[in-house]
């Protein structure tokens, strides 16, 4: 089950590093529009970020308190995580682990499969601030 919500950033948890070059493209796409496109997946229950670690960051940057996000139940067998990376194994306990402490995954390690991931929408900058 996925459920929308807004929450501030200062809940969430990263499990990824990011890549700085990647992050002021989006930030830049993101400033220019003055909106932000997709939401970011958070595990309801941890608060963890599952995918959108760049836009989670490029709203800090722009000095958004707030997100968009999709919640869902990480613990579902319907979520799968594989790494990006050939002849890398990732797994939701990594994930766990990473989002929890100090010690970040690099950027791009995992990828998250989520069968009923919700559409696309826009919600301006100045809503999230």
């Amino acid at each position: 089950m996925v459920i929308f919500g807004i929450i501030e950033l200062n809940k969430l948890k990263e499990h990824e590093e990011i890549n700085p070059t990647h992050l002021v493209q989006i930030q830049k796409w993101i400033e220019r529009d003055g909106l932000l496109k997709n939401p970011i997946i958070v595990d309801k229950k941890t608060k963890i970020i599952l995918d959108g670690h760049h836009r989670y960051n490029s709203l800090k940057n722009l000095n958004c308190s707030k997100i968009v996000v999709y919640f869902v139940d990480y613990s579902s067998s319907e979520i799968k995580v594989k790494s990006w990376k050939k002849r890398k194994i990732v797994t939701k306990r990594d994930v766990i682990k990473a989002g929890l402490s100090e010690n970040k995954l690099p950027p791009k390690t995992s990828r998250h499969i989520i069968p009923k991931k919700p559409l696309n929408l826009c919600i301006p900058l100045k809503e999230l601030r």
